[in-house]
């Protein structure tokens, strides 16, 4: 069996497993499934994810849910301005033997584990939240000196409160682009939200079941790394990202007179990974123009920032985002 013959056997045998696993996952987080989709992307790519939604919209439901579907072992921390490091990672305590002898023991923080829920992230100080920046991108924590690796996978699903900024800390740009995507959590419509009363507030509610193992997880990470990119979608990828910086020659007045940073090389690999983790979830072979459209949005916004002339005019960068990205997709339409 050819390599490429090996890749396609192994995409199309995974994309059953996905619509399994997205068919448990939506019967207790209802209506949401473009959420779902960006959710599932980010794992698939070995990724991150920022969950930006008022509180009551389910993320957490939706967190506990993957870690059961994906059969991950998953911790919680709820975020607060008191919160310390050692309560993330760990500390080294003082331990009295039976025969009196005393070492120091390791206890390990909720970071020991495969999918951590980071609960209103921006409400814990900035000593805190960089304790996360070594575990996200490094997977591994250096604690009284000495380093220990997080087994892998290892993921982080943080939520942000988009409302609420007394007590609260912002996320720091370097923190924010260590993660992969940047997921909107919408208000559900309103036969989404009937649907959920009924299925929520009932005497029975649906479980979900486990599908996937984290040794299953990690070959499908394995397998979208091997699933090529044309090279028109990845000229695309570099056409969109470069157009976003506004000190890059030939952009347009908007974005020179509105951006104050752009994207930078880690936003087109983020492209580069969750459009082949979007078509791989439709159960396509290979990603097109349509896949970079979609994921442009959550790549790119929390990557990005308006100057002050542009917040001051009320400008909105979603707004700038989708026109970019519609001059885009124009241009290779016509290419």
């Amino acid at each position: 069996m050819t390599e490429e013959t090996d890749l396609v056997a192994g995409l199309e045998a995974l994309e059953d497993k996905l619509a399994r696993a997205r068919a448990s996952i939506t019967r207790r987080f209802i209506g949401q499934e473009r959420v779902v989709d960006l959710s599932l992307s980010a794992l698939l790519c070995g990724g991150h994810g920022l969950l930006i939604g008022l509180p009551g919209l389910g993320k957490t439901r939706l967190v506990e849910t993957l870690g059961t579907v994906m059969g991950l072992a998953t911790n919680r921390v709820q975020f607060t301005p008191d919160l310390m490091p050692a309560d993330i990672l760990g500390s080294e305590v003082l331990e009295t033997s039976n025969d009196g002898r005393r070492a120091f023991k390791f206890i390990e923080g909720p970071i020991f584990c495969q999918l951590l829920m980071a609960d209103e992230i921006n409400r814990a100080s900035p000593r805190t939240q960089s304790a996360l920046l070594q575990a996200m991108q490094e997977r591994q924590v250096t604690v009284a000196g000495e380093t220990r690796a997080l087994a892998p996978p290892f993921h982080v699903l943080a939520t942000q409160n988009p409302i609420e900024q007394e007590g609260t800390y912002p996320l720091p740009e370097a923190q924010l682009d260590r993660f992969l995507v940047q997921i909107e959590v919408p208000y559900p419509d309103r036969d989404t939200e009937r649907a959920i009363l009924l299925a929520t507030t009932g005497a029975d509610e649906e479980e979900a079941h486990g599908v996937f193992t984290p040794a299953d997880l990690i070959a499908a990470q394995r397998m979208l790394r091997r699933m090529p990119v044309g090279e028109s979608v990845m000229e695309m990828i570099l056409d969109l990202v470069r157009a976003a910086r506004p000190e890059e020659p030939g952009v347009s007045e908007t974005v020179r007179e509105s951006v104050a940073w752009g994207p930078g090389p880690r936003a087109a690999q983020a492209l580069m990974l969750t459009v082949r983790a979007r078509a791989m979830l439709q159960g396509r072979l290979a990603p097109d123009a349509s896949d970079v459209a979609a994921m442009a949005m959550p790549v790119l916004i929390h990557r990005m920032a308006l100057n002050f002339a542009a917040r001051a005019r009320g400008d909105s960068l979603g707004a700038l985002i989708s026109t970019l990205i519609e001059d885009i997709t124009r241009v290779e339409a016509a290419a």
